[in-house]
């Protein structure tokens, strides 16, 4: 079979080059189009559920929320591995699916196991939620915000409020997580002896400080034809206001939470903190989702922090160089873009001094751009990516791909130039002679490929 192609190859020779010719045009399209990672990804397909337990014990997260989770999400199908970690007020279970198990099949399949356990959790934990799909190298960009004019609370507010969102909306981000700084709270503080002094229980307070903003529905009141909606609306806007609260009734006067407790704002309790340059910051790491390009997601997302480092409070700056994987991608990419390069022009000098022919030469090399080209499209229809593992191993695979070409160009360089020896009438066309010295090496040439690929596999 690879005779006759090569026969056909011969014949039809201005097809053979268009064909080449758009080879090699899909090929770079295909390269310059490719997610870029700096490793593959080898994660399972994942599916992570979040639940908050409010006030619980690691211990009692484990046994009341994480292990009836676990127990609902076990026998999935097409699970492969189920793990979980708990800590103070948080359960995370990690749902492992089978090699190839499409992602938004399996986030329907962990959905629908916990809404059968929704109802058996305890009091204070709120229903799981599924994690957006990150990959594990996921974690593309660290950036920290920080002010000298601001305390750590307006820090904090503008990071949730204002730069989370923007990087949100942006397609291809999945996840922004700030850290550190402080999180501002309606902070109610109980004076245990005003209490006592009228008689007021504590889960009085608490029904009323749960109570003390919110909008009440009033129904609908027709008239002349037209429905009109009424609503009550309670919402709090400041401190003031949550301090004005009705606790209850003493002898026919209101009892306000401003008499039994101190209501200010606060910062929220910290479990972690960060830093920038060992100063107090706020950190955001910014996850990608899957199959999204690190390099080209990264320019979009850097072009629209300069614009919101714009609109920010005077004094609030915006740190982009903690941690940029693009940074990492680009350097590796560049050491095997070199390593193919100086491969390359290797290839090409010692061509030359071997053969000493420059038409030889540079048909042999046509090996290197062409075998690349289709290595791009193949792995294009395999869902990879570009990397330093496959461009790695296309680097060192240089010397491969220009072998088989060469022993068939060599021979039938050899072939033609003893073509020339013969008398004219013995010489017959020169497709035969290219032919013929095809054909000579096709065998060896194919066994000794074969021999590469089964030795890399």
């Amino acid at each position: 079979m690879l005779g006759r192609i090569t026969r056909w190859s011969l014949e039809n020779r201005v097809v053979t080059l268009f064909a080449a010719s758009l080879l090699l045009v899909s090929g770079v399209y295909v390269a310059t189009t490719m997610p870029v990672d700096v490793f593959p990804d080898l994660t399972a397909p994942t599916v992570t559920v979040l639940t908050d337990a409010h006030g619980m014990a690691p211990e009692e997260v484990e046994s009341l929320v994480t292990f009836p989770i676990e127990t609902a999400v076990n026998g999935s199908a097409g699970v492969r591995r189920v793990r979980s970690s708990s800590a103070q007020g948080i359960s995370i279970v990690w749902v492992e699916f089978d090699w190839g198990t499409d992602i938004y099949r399996a986030r329907q399949i962990v959905g629908e196991k916990l809404q059968t356990v929704s109802g058996a959790l305890p009091q204070g934990a709120d229903p799981p939620v599924l994690a957006p799909i990150a990959s594990v190298m996921g974690e593309i960009l660290l950036i920290g915000m920080r002010s000298d004019r601001h305390d750590p609370r307006e820090v904090r507010e503008a990071a949730d409020w204002t730069v989370r969102r923007r990087l949100l909306a942006i397609p291809g981000v999945a996840q922004v997580i700030p850290i550190g700084g402080a999180v501002r709270q309606y902070q109610i503080r109980v004076r245990p002896a005003a209490l006592e002094a009228y008689d007021i229980g504590l889960d009085e307070v608490l029904t009323a400080a749960g109570e003390a903003s919110g909008v009440a529905s009033g129904g609908v009141y027709h008239e002349g034809g037209r429905e009109v909606l009424s609503r009550a609306f309670g919402r709090a806007h400041e401190v003031g206001e949550i301090a004005r609260t009705v606790v209850g009734l003493r002898g026919g006067a209101p009892v306000l939470l401003s008499d039994v407790a101190t209501v200010e704002e606060g910062p929220g309790p910290r479990f972690g903190t960060a830093s920038v340059d060992a100063e107090p910051a706020v950190v955001l790491s910014i996850q990608k989702q899957p199959e999204v390009n690190t390099l080209d997601l990264t320019g979009r997302i850097l072009r629209e922090i300069a614009e919101i480092e714009t609109q920010l409070p005077e004094g609030m700056e915006i740190e982009t160089g903690i941690f940029r994987q693009a940074d990492f991608i680009s350097g590796a990419i560049y050491n095997v873009e070199e390593a193919l390069v100086v491969g390359a022009v290797l290839v090409v000098v010692i061509l030359f001094l071997f053969l000493w022919n420059v038409r030889t030469t540079a048909i042999s090399v046509l090996a290197i751009p062409l075998s690349l080209a289709l290595a791009m499209l193949v792995l294009r229809l395999l869902g990879g990516t570009l990397n330093t593992m496959t461009l790695g191993g296309l680097a060192i695979a240089i010397g491969a791909l220009v072998d088989d070409a060469i022993i068939t160009v060599e021979n039938t360089f050899r072939r033609l130039r003893e073509r020339l020896r013969r008398p004219a009438e013995d010489r017959g066309p020169v497709v035969q002679t290219v032919y013929e010295a095809a054909r000579e090496v096709l065998a060896p040439i194919v066994s000794a490929t074969l021999i590469i690929a089964i030795v890399f596999v």
